[in-house]
């Protein structure tokens, strides 16, 4: 129902709840029509309901305050129809038997500037041919992504249950926001489960980047392998010590959905090389796993990135992060975490302190 506490800017009539009035006589208009001649809107679609609705909600419109002041607005604009200027009408439909589809885009910048209050009418093309409306965000039940995040709507969601529910925003609040994809993007982050990524931004929300190009690992340059396998060190923690079978699970995902590279033997390529012989701090030579070599090895850029990287985006991969502690302890302390027995992080601890501290000069708090 509308909030009748708000009044429409400048235009206390016609009323919120004359246009619901009237947005039922349009869908039970629509509906009978749809019993008589079932046939001729198997035949509409998308493009062409929008005069079928334009027609009847004028002819529903005699005799109210809407009489001649329904109009269908030409080219790409939300929404499709507008009812005495302040109110909307945006036309869905569907060939499939269900009352499901996708709407606009969260952004909405095709909005008409003075549009207060949008209705969806909603039209299922197929036997049997029905129509529904509902307040537009009264059916939206959840964000999905094509070339931009855009609403999912369903015209048989339940009260309580709409996206805005689910993120305890209003949908005002939202489509007036400068960019609503970063508290969309927060909110899925934090419901994603094992192995599960936004493929659709960037680590950082406020940094949105999605590769145009998908690449395969064996087509890169040594330098390019290298980068990226500095950075996969720095932002999991999990894919240098980790001995489960999901050790490079994160890194797949990442390297496919943020950089574009696939990477079908992901292990052999990260984990060739088995083990190396390293110094520890009292100079006693010790097996360690080849990956600490190559840390070793670029130890400088692997630190430059760290420290380059932004809080967002490290409080993202490693969940624990802290902007006011030494970023190289936390990252040291969360790998060392993954390695399975004590007398291994013990070596592994001596080796990492003494590497960062001969090279870098730093003194790792672990």
């Amino acid at each position: 129902m509308f909030d009748t506490n708000i009044i429409v800017a400048g235009n206390p009539h016609p009323s919120p709840e004359e246009f619901q009035d009237l947005m039922r006589k349009i869908e039970l208009s629509l509906n009978e029509e749809a019993k008589l001649q079932p046939e001729y809107f198997l035949k509409r679609n998308g493009v062409l309901l929008e005069d079928d609705v334009v027609e009847v909600a004028r002819e529903c419109a005699i005799n109210t305050p809407f009489e001649n002041q329904i109009t269908k607005v030409s080219g790409q604009q939300f929404p499709d129809i507008v009812a005495s200027k302040y109110y909307g009408i945006e036309v869905k439909s569907t060939k499939e038997n269900h009352w499901t589809s996708i709407g606009s885009s969260i952004l909405e910048t095709t909005r008409i500037s003075d549009i207060e209050r949008i209705f969806l009418l909603f039209g299922k093309l197929a036997h049997p041919v029905a129509f529904k409306s509902r307040r537009y965000e009264e059916c939206l039940s959840d964000i999905v992504v094509t070339h931009y995040p855009r609403y999912q709507i369903n015209m048989t969601l339940e009260s309580g249950n709409t996206i805005f529910d689910k993120m305890e925003v209003s949908y005002e609040s939202l489509r007036k926001m400068d960019n609503p994809v970063i508290p969309v993007a927060r909110y899925y982050k934090k419901h994603l489960g094992p192995g599960e990524s936004l493929w659709w931004t960037g680590d950082d929300p406020e940094e949105e980047s999605v590769p145009a190009v998908a690449r395969l690992w064996n087509t890169l340059t040594p330098e390019e392998k290298n980068d990226l396998m500095v950075k996969a060190y720095v932002l999991f923690p999990e894919s240098i010590f980790e001995k489960s079978s999901v050790k490079y699970s994160r890194v797949a995902i990442w390297l496919a959905t943020k950089m574009g590279i696939i990477c079908p033997c992901i292990r052999d390529s990260f984990s060739a090389g088995g083990q190396k012989m390293m110094k520890r701090e009292d100079g006693k030579m010790v097996p360690v796993p080849a990956v600490l070599k190559r840390i070793d090895n670029d130890l400088e850029v692997l630190y430059k990135y760290m420290n380059e990287t932004s809080p967002g985006t490290l409080s993202s991969y490693w969940d624990v992060f802290s902007d006011e502690k030494d970023r190289a302890s936390q990252w040291a302390s969360l790998i060392l975490e993954k390695a399975a027995e004590s007398s291994e992080r013990n070596a592994y601890r001596s080796v990492l302190k003494r590497i960062f501290k001969e090279k870098l000069g730093v003194d790792l708090d672990i």
